[in-house]
């Protein structure tokens, strides 16, 4: 299932998005704002779904992974969490 990263600009609005339901399937805080979306849907719409549930004035950043990424000091069982759903990068 594609996964999606999500960075928000205010950490503490993290919590609104993971505990509400919205066109993904699991939503992960891999670090204080830093969220990893498993969705089916388009890129945009997990931009839009996201943003209606943050403040105005909170800055929002959404890209899809095709590959998973190097990670290192985010949250225990996010690299699992990853390698579960992502291919290796290619070399």
């Amino acid at each position: 299932m594609p996964v999606c990263l999500a960075w928000l600009g205010d950490p503490a609005a993290a919590a609104e998005v993971v505990s509400s339901p919205g066109p993904w399937r699991e939503v992960r805080e891999a670090a204080p704002g830093l969220l990893l979306v498993e969705t089916t849907e388009t890129t945009s719409r997990v931009f839009h779904e996201i943003k209606w549930l943050l403040p105005d004035d909170c800055a929002l950043l959404v890209a899809p992974l095709e590959r998973r990424p190097k990670a290192r000091g985010v949250a225990a069982g996010t690299v699992s969490w990853l390698r579960s759903r992502l291919p290796l990068p290619e070399r």
